[in-house]
């Protein structure tokens, strides 16, 4: 069974989240603090997602975030944000988050969007060995990994799946409709800014001046090119 963390200190919601996910079939792993949480992983290191909130009695979701990501690139982060703090929402992402949903939420959409992200998590596990090879860049599609200049760029699974996009697609202008599609799912009904965020972190990855970026560069109006 899929597990799934789910980090709320209100416990009204969080078991409200817990009944949803197991009618969904998922196993719900519990957490009120962001230490708690911290542990609950460490035990269940199999756990595929994570869910979590920003408001915590002992650290904010923003660094539970973060501490996930220091040692897992491989897990999906979910962030619940209130529908009216919009920098929480891009705090939550440029820290690792894959995707965010606002309170208030139905089951059916958080469901959504775990969902997605599973489906991410295993999307190329049964492909054959491939080599993507442009410019610097060498990405193992079998293994998920990209190197730059033989160096390993550690890449969540939302930032692999956008620069294979790019990667399969060279020279091509794709807007963030086409990127949203393509890489969320074509059901997706989040915001185009989740978008914009991952190219930035992305270009902190792999660009030498983001600055001026080489690789992934701005078609105004439209979206974004690959161009090594």
């Amino acid at each position: 069974m899929k597990k799934v963390l789910i980090l709320e200190d209100e416990v009204n919601i969080r078991s409200f989240v817990v009944i949803n996910l197991t009618r969904a079939g998922y196993e719900a792993i519990e957490a009120g603090t962001g230490q708690e949480a911290l542990d609950r992983l460490a035990e269940n290191p199999d756990i595929g997602v994570a869910i979590l909130d920003i408001m915590l009695p002992d650290m904010d979701g923003f660094e539970v975030c973060r501490r996930i990501r220091a040692v897992s690139k491989q897990i999906g982060i979910v962030m619940l944000t209130a529908r009216t703090q919009e920098m929480d929402k891009v705090t939550g992402l440029m820290t690792g988050a894959d995707d965010y949903v606002t309170k208030p939420f139905s089951p059916a959409e958080l469901t959504a969007r775990i969902d997605a992200l599973f489906r991410r998590i295993g999307g190329d596990s049964n492909t054959s060995s491939e080599m993507l090879i442009q410019g610097p860049f060498v990405m193992n599609t079998r293994n998920h990994t990209l190197e730059k200049n033989g160096n390993r760029i550690r890449l969540t699974q939302v930032e692999y799946a956008i620069l294979k996009l790019f990667m399969q697609n060279p020279g091509m202008a794709l807007s963030r409709e086409d990127i949203l599609s393509a890489v969320w799912g074509q059901d997706y009904e989040g915001e185009l800014k989740i978008v914009d965020v991952n190219i930035r972190r992305l270009r902190i990855k792999i660009e030498d001046d983001t600055s001026n970026p080489t690789y992934i560069t701005t078609v105004w109006g439209l979206g974004y090119k690959w161009g090594a």
